[in-house]
């Protein structure tokens, strides 16, 4: 499990296809602290560390995570949000976090409000893509809090730090990031729909 804060950004620092599966190696800070087959959430995918060499890891992301995230579009230079899982006893500080995204939302647009960002995003409407307006979203593994909600899209604001300190200042219009829409809502609908 994560919560959304953020721990540090990592840089990718090569690729290796093997069949479908693509092992990413990153430069991180915190790659020393690491330890084979420890989960870490990169842009919100949960992965596992396979090898540990110096200050870079290696992660390996099969297929069906390359067709559902943003992963697919990484390339050598790359710069990812990350964060290790979340130790019991720790201050929950952003809401829980899966590591399992749902789907991928494309950037409309990015407004820049003197002190903070608006970002606007678009996801294809499905029934477990809830978001509700004050409620919780995560964006690239980024814990958030929902600005406006709509069937297909969603907005939120980012403070400076936030900016700062994860990959949100290099996001452009048409990129895609990785959704994980509130495990809760995803469970309530889900009852919902075995209701009806």
């Amino acid at each position: 499990m994560f919560t959304g804060i953020i721990e540090s950004m990592a840089t990718v620092r090569a690729i290796r296809e093997e069949g479908t599966n693509r092992h990413f190696t990153l430069e991180a800070e915190m790659a020393a602290e690491l330890k084979i087959d420890q989960s870490v959430a990169h842009d919100g995918v949960c992965l596992t560390v396979v090898a540990i060499e110096g200050n870079t890891y290696t992660v390996t992301a099969v297929e069906e995570t390359l067709d559902r995230t943003n992963l697919g579009h990484w390339a050598v230079g790359s710069i990812v949000n990350v964060e290790r899982c979340t130790r019991v006893g720790d201050r929950l500080d952003g809401h829980i976090v899966q590591g399992h995204v749902d789907t991928t939302a494309e950037v409309l647009s990015i407004e820049d409000r003197d002190g903070s960002w608006n970002i606007k995003f678009t996801h294809a409407p499905a029934p477990h893509h809830l978001t509700v307006a004050k409620g919780s979203i995560t964006v690239n593994g980024v814990s958030l809090t929902v600005v406006d909600a709509a069937p297909e899209g969603f907005s939120i604001t980012v403070i400076p730090y936030t900016w700062e300190h994860t990959g949100f200042h290099r996001l452009q219009p048409g990129d895609r990031v990785n959704l994980e829409f509130d495990v809760v809502g995803k469970y309530v609908a889900e009852l919902m729909s075995r209701r009806s």
